[in-house]
């Protein structure tokens, strides 16, 4: 397999882990709260529910990510190459600099982090 294919499944896996993370902190929150059964989780309709949860999650994250690369394009944080062979850079000093390198990752384009 491809490094660049590599790359963007862990970027997606790296996702899907956050959001299955922040997904089990809020559950362990509702068993405290909330007067649930253990039963509930263990249903076929939960686990269908929160697969759910972690696919809009992933692209929810995609979509951040895609918005901040957006952003220090605009704000010149970094460069916009039309070639997809060419690294984009991103400077040091960019605001949402990992949800840029993120979205980079999720796409398979090459980059470099200029110092500025």
């Amino acid at each position: 397999m491809k490094p660049v294919i590599v790359d963007m499944l862990r970027a997606h896996l790296m996702a899907a882990s956050i959001t299955a993370v922040v997904l089990e902190a809020l559950v362990s929150l509702a068993l405290l709260v909330l007067p649930i059964s253990e039963q509930v989780f263990a249903s076929t309709s939960f686990r269908l529910i929160a697969l759910a949860a972690i696919i809009s999650g992933v692209l929810v994250l995609r979509e951040w990510a895609y918005a901040a690369f957006e952003f220090a394009v605009k704000s010149h944080h970094a460069s916009s190459e039309s070639l997809p062979t060419r690294p984009v850079s991103v400077a040091a000093n960019c605001p949402r600099r990992w949800l840029v390198i993120l979205h980079l990752r999720f796409t398979g384009r090459p980059f470099v982090l200029a110092v500025r």
